[in-house]
């Protein structure tokens, strides 16, 4: 089921680059050690190796569709990594990245079924 898969590589996708963005933000911001960069960095080109994974045609729909998927995997990661609470407007807005990210994906298919 290309629906199910493409759900799947954009969540491992959405893990690896928050977490390869999240390590250059603790070197900066949290006062880390720069060997931190290294995993962000392997996980960072392991995100873009996944992202090419997604069932779509085009590069440029794939990545439309995941930006949605990130901005809604970024507040997962604020609960959870972060221990942050999000703000109900914070939720409004990924409900509605992801509408955005599911027609762009599958907006062929609804149009012409």
């Amino acid at each position: 089921m290309p629906s199910i898969q493409n759900f799947l590589w954009f969540a491992v996708a959405a893990v690896l680059e928050i977490a390869g963005c999240y390590a250059a933000w603790m070197w900066l911001r949290l006062g880390r050690s720069a060997w931190w960069l290294v995993p962000g960095a392997i996980s960072l080109m392991l995100f873009a190796v996944v992202l090419t994974r997604v069932d779509t045609g085009f590069a440029g729909r794939a990545f439309a569709a995941y930006g949605g998927v990130y901005i809604a995997s970024s507040l997962a990661w604020l609960v959870l990594i972060e221990r942050a609470t999000p703000r109900a407007t914070d939720f409004l807005g990924a409900i509605v990245c992801l509408a955005g990210a599911a027609i762009i994906v599958y907006g062929a298919r609804w149009a012409s079924g």
